[in-house]
Formats: structure tokens, C-alpha cells, sequence
């Protein structure tokens, strides 16, 4: 069996696909000809670029329909239909030359414009491109190389959202899948359909565990022998997340599910689409759920711990049956101008904190997690995380984590841990702290939106563009907040003193 490749973590989109060749010959507008090469329907183009170099070969990136109206062919040569014996060869050689330079550069295919230097195609550049099997297109006089480039991108184009509608599509079907009553082989069917192939889960012992679709008897097998390539051997050595191989024309690739357990996804098709990686990373983070609660049951004892605290059980009784006496509450939001998560989106985050303890509300996702298992940045998110609370502090870590995504956000920064340190306000006994604290604070009591953003404000060192990004509303209307707060207390807020004692008071609050 040919060696494995690892593969890279699966893109937030499918790349673009490539377009047809024949895709492009069937346009009616460019009247395109192939007139030379193999009419082979998997020839694909991924871009058209335009070059009257002799050797282009140093220019190309591989994959493209390189244009050129023959400027670079030596003088004379014409059609060579009437160059002597000698010079036809010559002439012969230099396109034999040139073609196979394209070739070695991995160009998919050559277009020809007839005029305004040449009138026909030459016969030697068609013989070249049959010999080392490039096509060859005439392009007429009247389809200019930018309409044949601007033709490529509306492919591409269209080729880009039908795969994206697929994509999307087929992420909707495997999470309908993974709520049914049979969610694992219900999953694997729903890949197959999606691959036009063969879908498995193998267990932490290489074995079967359930399986749909079909494939070639001989790559089933060596599906099974590449779904231990990225099974963990063992505490000792690094394993590839994902990996790929192609047996009896078969596309093969394996993913391991991230509950840390051994399970894999093998996914077997015939051929492999742009975007079947993102469709297969879809159904394993899926499966990764539902095989982490099938061996661990935790499913059930989140059920269980949910019925108790609707029948009034506190918190603390609860805890051990999620499997942990201290937590850390994540808030997170998609970075930049992503969309608001959806339930995948979310559960994949979950995963990869180490937590199946998921709330979706929005455009926020807050994952409960163990404090044994330290928070760290997400690609794609920005995320807020609280001190380690014990499960009576469950409200309060909530806070803090929605504050400390709140200063992520504001200062651009992936992840906010809440610092969770003794300080000099700790020497001052509570309840004189708790009183003192209520009485510099009461003119703002009867507003929490002023008293949320005089402590967002302080927080972020008295900056208004940080402070109006941290609560989502207008610069304008922080400086009016922050006016309106100084007039309440009756205080300079310009004065460092004044600004340390409310912020003592601030921090005494949010621990009540």
C-alpha cells in the first residue's frame, strides 16, 4: 500500500473547484475549438493566464490554460505549411521544446488566437501537443483572452457556490442524522450518500464498528490498515489527526475522532471532491460526540444531573456526575465577521475545550469545562474565560467569563482568563467591604447599565472606542454613560484615587 499522507485541518470553506475543460469548450460565446490533445471530460482548468514567453515554464503554477497569440514563434514560420524540409524541422523542434515545457510545469491546456499574428494554428505546435498529450485550443478572432479569462472565473464561480450549496447541504443532513435514534450508523449513511462512497467507524482495536455505502473490496481493506495511522499508539509520540492514500482507484482518508479514545473515521470514494473534507470533518467531529458519550456514558449522567437540578438539587450535589468539582466558564464568539455559530460550530468548539457542556445563545456559545483542562485559544473564535469556581460560584464564573470576552473583543485578543488573585482589597474584612461598596455605589443602583459600563470603562483604562466595542454600543453613548456617572457620585473620574476606589468597589459587588 502506497505510504499515507497527513492531511492539514479542514478549511472553514471548501477551496474552489476547478472548472472542466469541457465546461469551457461548450461556451458558445468564445467558439473555442480544440483542435489538438487528448478529449479527455477529468481534464480541469484552475485559472487562465496569458504569456508570449518562449519558455514560460518559470511563470506557471500548474493548472492553467495558457493563452498566446504566438508572438514568440520565430519569424517566417507562419503555418510552416510551405518551410523547406529543414526549417520545418527546426520549426518542429522549437515547438517540441515549448510544449513539453508547459508540460513539465503542469500546464492543463493551450489556447491558440489566430490573428492578428498568425492566420491558422501551426501544424507543428498540433503535433507537439499530440505527442506529450496537452490540448490544444484555436481561439477565433473575435473571443479576445480576457473573455476566455473572465469565462474561467464565472465557471469557477458558479463551479464555487455549487459546491458550497452541496457543503451546506450535506452539513444539514449528517446533523439531522446525528438526531436520531440510531445517530452513528445514521451519520455513516448520510456521509456515504454525501461521498458516493463508503463510510466506517473503526474502534480503538482496529475493528469495525459499524459501517455504510460501498467500495472496492481491496480499498475497504486498506482502509481499515490507514485508519491505524492516525489511532494513537499509546501516551508516547504524536499522530497525525487525519490522513489520505488512493488504492484501486479509490480515494481513501482517515479521521480520528477527538474523544481521545482510539475511534476513527475511514471515509472511502471514488473520486474526491473540494469540499468532501470539509463534509467528512463535519461527520467526525459529529461522531466524536457520540462515540465520546457512548463509551463514557456521560451523556446519561448529564441527563441525570439536568433532571436534578430542575428538581431542586444544588449545584454543588450535581457536580459530580459531569465529572468535576471546579469549572471554568468560556464565552466565545466567532472572531471577526464571521456568522453566529450554529449547533456543529458550537460542538466542535466544545470538543476541541475537552467539554460536551454546551450552550448556544446567539451569537455567543458558553462552554462549562473542567478545570483540570486549561482553556486555550481557538482558531476562529475570541474567547472569555472565568476563574476556576466550584459549582455554587457556577453564576458568578458566568459573569466573568461574559466580562472577560466582552475586554477579548475590545482589545482584540483571542483569549481573556479573569485573574483570580489575592489582592489589597482582600485585606479589608467582606462585610465592611460589602457596605462600603453598596453606599459609594447606590446613585447608581437604580441603573445597571451605567454601573456595567463605568466598571467596562475602568477595566479598559478609561478607553472610550474599547469600551463602545466591549458593550456593543456608540462611542457617543459611553462618553453620555460615563458623564452621567460622574454626575451621580459627584466625582472626578479623572482622578486616579477615584477611579481605584470605585474599582474596589466594583470587584467587591461582582463577588456578591
Amino acid at each position: 500500500m502506497p505510504d499515507p499522507s497527513p492531511t492539514s485541518s479542514a478549511p472553514a470553506v471548501p477551496p474552489t473547484p476547478p472548472v472542466p475543460l469541457s465546461a469551457l469548450l461548450a461556451r458558445e460565446d468564445l467558439a473555442l475549438r480544440q483542435i489538438a490533445g487528448p478529449a479527455d471530460p477529468g481534464i480541469v482548468i484552475h485559472w487562465a493566464h496569458t504569456s508570449e514567453m518562449a519558455d514560460p515554464y518559470p511563470y506557471l503554477l500548474g493548472g492553467e490554460l495558457l493563452l498566446t497569440a504566438g508572438v514568440h514563434i520565430p519569424e517566417g514560420a507562419g503555418a510552416d505549411g510551405g518551410a523547406p524540409g529543414r526549417a520545418k524541422s527546426r520549426l518542429g523542434d522549437y515547438f517540441d521544446e515549448y510544449v513539453s515545457r508547459i508540460v513539465a510545469a503542469g500546464g492543463a491546456a493551450l489556447g491558440f488566437g489566430v490573428a492578428p499574428v498568425h492566420d491558422t494554428v501551426p501544424r507543428a505546435l498540433a503535433a507537439a501537443c499530440d505527442h506529450y498529450g496537452l490540448p490544444l485550443l484555436e481561439v477565433p478572432p473575435q473571443t479576445t483572452f480576457s473573455g476566455v479569462a473572465r469565462a474561467v472565473w464565472q465557471l469557477m464561480a458558479q463551479a464555487r457556490l455549487a459546491e458550497l450549496r452541496r457543503v451546506t447541504e450535506a452539513q444539514q443532513s449528517l446533523a439531522a442524522a446525528a438526531g436520531r435514534p440510531d445517530p452513528v450508523p445514521s451519520v455513516l449513511r448520510q456521509l456515504a450518500r454525501r461521498v458516493g462512497g463508503r463510510a466506517a467507524l473503526y474502534g480503538p482495536d482496529g475493528t469495525e464498528r459499524a459501517g455504510a455505502g460501498r467500495a472496492p473490496e481491496a480499498a475497504v481493506r486498506a482502509l481499515g490498515e490507514l485508519s491505524a495511522v492516525v489511532r494513537p499508539p499509546g501516551p508516547a509520540g504524536p499522530t497525525p489527526s487525519s490522513a489520505t492514500d488512493t488504492v484501486a482507484g479509490t480515494q481513501l482518508a482517515a479521521y480520528a475522532l477527538g474523544t481521545g479514545q482510539g475511534f476513527v473515521l475511514g471515509v472511502a470514494a471514488p473520486r474526491r471532491e473540494p469540499g468532501d473534507h470539509t463534509i467528512a470533518s463535519v461527520a467526525a467531529v459529529l461522531l466524536s460526540l457520540l462515540t465520546g458519550e457512548h463509551r463514557s456514558g456521560s451523556g446519561a449522567a448529564r441527563s441525570s444531573a439536568l433532571v436534578r437540578l430542575l428538581l431542586g438539587a444544588p449545584a454543588e450535589a450535581v457536580a459530580p456526575l459531569l465529572g468535576g468539582d471546579r469549572w471554568v466558564v468560556v464565552h466565545a464568539r466567532p472572531a471577526g465577521d464571521r456568522p453566529a455559530p450554529d449547533v456543529v460550530a458550537a460542538s466542535a468548539l466544545g470538543a476541541a475545550l475537552g467539554s460536551a457542556l454546551v450552550d448556544v445563545a446567539g451569537d455567543v456559545v458558553r462552554v462549562l469545562v473542567p478545570a483540570e483542562r486549561e482553556p486555550s485559544p481557538q482558531p476562529g473564535w475570541t474567547l472569555g474565560a472565568s476563574a476556576a469556581v466550584a459549582p455554587h460560584g457556577w453564576t458568578a464564573g458566568d459573569t466573568q467569563a461574559a466580562r472577560a470576552l466582552a475586554r477579548a473583543r475590545a482589545t482584540r485578543t483571542p483569549l481573556v482568563r479573569h485573574g483570580e488573585r489575592t489582592g489589597l482589597a482582600d485585606l479589608v474584612p467582606p462585610a465592611e467591604a460589602e457596605v462600603h461598596a453598596r453606599t459609594l455605589l447606590a446613585p447608581l443602583g437604580a441603573n445597571p447599565a451605567l454601573t456595567e459600563t463605568l466598571r467596562t470603562w475602568l477595566s479598559l483604562h478609561g478607553s472610550w472606542d474599547r469600551t463602545a466595542v466591549a458593550l456593543t454600543v456608540h462611542r457617543n453613548t459611553v462618553r453620555q454613560r460615563i458623564a452621567r456617572c460622574a454626575a451621580l457620585l459627584d466625582a472626578d473620574l479623572d482622578d486616579p484615587d477615584v477611579r481605584m476606589e470605585l474599582w474596589f468597589a466594583l470587584k467587591r459587588t461582582e463577588q456578591d
